[in-house]
């Protein structure tokens, strides 16, 4: 009897196992639907070439294939919210969410077929058009347009950075014509990020008179954003 009951046990978890997997991964229409929904939170996990080619309008961006990128960027996203989850054909988004799932991620669905199935049923992405390269002059007169000068560097599709945007938008509110704020879009300006040396997104500088005196790199705190900018 005890083995039976045990037997039975075991069956129902591997049938309850197989309906989850079963039901992570969605068609495209299921995804679309999903999506839609304001509580979820979409997850690209090509690389950055891929996603600046073309990716699905909200979604933000960590290269599975780049390990230390993929932590980091992932460990902003809220673990009690649904993630969607893709890649080009769901070979990579797949392994993704079986680390999220280890990492109690509570639920993590997968785009079926990636977004080649996504294109081939006619579903919407987003082209990012190349945007005109600031040269360093032009960079460096921005950070002299006020007497102190925030410059952000980050992009819509990085979770820390958007993390960081009520952050940053908080600051400016609170501390108003005392620095002036400039954001930079990394995603769109290769050229100036590999000219400032800059290792991971967001990165923010401060300036004061032209001359930089402050750096840092990832979330910062409102208190010591507020407290740099208030030095001096």
């Amino acid at each position: 009897m005890k083995k039976t009951l045990l037997l039975n046990a075991a069956m129902l978890l591997v049938m309850s196992i197989a309906f989850a997997q079963e039901n992570a991964l969605l068609s495209t229409d299921a995804f679309q639907q999903a999506i839609a929904k304001d509580s979820v939170q979409l997850l690209d996990v090509r690389t950055a070439g891929e996603f600046q080619n073309n990716h699905i309008k909200n979604a933000l961006q960590a290269d599975w294939n780049k390990s230390d990128e993929f932590k980091d960027r992932v460990q902003y996203l809220d673990k009690s919210k649904p993630i969607l989850i893709y890649c080009a054909v769901g070979g990579r988004s797949h392994a993704a969410a079986e680390w999220l799932r280890q990492n109690k991620f509570a639920d993590v669905r997968e785009l079926k077929g990636g977004l080649t199935a996504w294109k081939g049923d006619n579903k919407p992405v987003v082209e990012i058009k190349s945007a005109p390269q600031l040269s360093m002059d032009e960079y460096l007169a921005l950070t002299k347009t006020h007497a102190k000068v925030l410059v952000d560097f980050g992009a819509e599709w990085c979770p820390p950075c958007k993390l960081m945007d009520p952050v940053v938008a908080r600051v400016k509110a609170e501390m108003g014509a005392s620095f002036e704020l400039v954001k930079i879009d990394a995603g769109t300006q290769a050229a100036l990020v590999k000219q400032m040396k800059l290792g991971a997104i967001p990165t923010f500088i401060i300036y004061e008179k032209g001359k930089e005196t402050w750096r840092q790199e990832g979330v910062v705190p409102f208190n010591t954003l507020k407290k740099k900018l208030g030095a001096g």
